[in-house]
């Protein structure tokens, strides 16, 4: 699945690969995404080693870290992240998303946010939640549009979102045909 290049629209989620650190500290310098998460932005050479150690994968078997840039085809541009962290045997994803202030207000994040929400309801996962701060409006609006909703939980001081998606039905194996 992390392997899976998704295309959108307007919009090509890529695979993380380290390559991506140099224009992606420039997309992400500024300190205000930080205003709902904390902490500050990363320098290209943390940003390098970030993306080394996540795709070297969890250190946890059990746990799928899935991570992909986001392009916008017309301007060949990166303009932020999507992630899963897929856990439960491949039925539970936990995602994330971060889009540079240059390009808010654009329904990149949305998009972003869908096509990673239908890759996960493609390859199996059942139950897909996000996190998100109760004044950050856009990322709620965000995850509303990708068709989660609000539980009324919190942790860490974050209304917890949810969508369960539908079994699909098994397929049924294709009859040998005799030669």
């Amino acid at each position: 699945m992390s392997g899976t290049t998704v295309r959108t629209e307007r919009l090509d989620l890529e695979p993380l690969d380290v390559a991506h650190a140099e224009e992606m500290a420039g997309v992400l310098a500024d300190p205000a995404l930080h205003a709902f998460i904390g902490g500050a932005p990363l320098t290209a050479p943390e940003l390098h080693a970030r993306y080394e150690r996540l795709a070297t994968g969890s250190p946890d078997p059990s746990v799928v870290w899935c991570n992909w840039v986001v392009r916008l085809r017309d301007e060949d541009r990166l303009t932020g992240t999507v992630q899963a962290t897929v856990t439960d045997g491949g039925r539970v994803a936990e995602i994330a998303w971060v889009v540079g202030t240059d390009w808010q207000g654009r329904g990149i994040a949305r998009e972003a946010a869908g096509g990673l929400v239908g890759l996960l309801a493609d390859q199996g996962v059942r139950t897909v939640l996000a996190h998100v701060h109760p004044e950050h409006t856009a990322s709620a609006a965000v995850a509303r549009a990708a068709g989660l909703a609000p539980t009324g939980e919190e942790q860490d001081g974050e209304v917890r979102w949810r969508l369960d998606l539908p079994e699909r039905p098994e397929r049924p194996e294709r009859p040998e045909r005799p030669e």
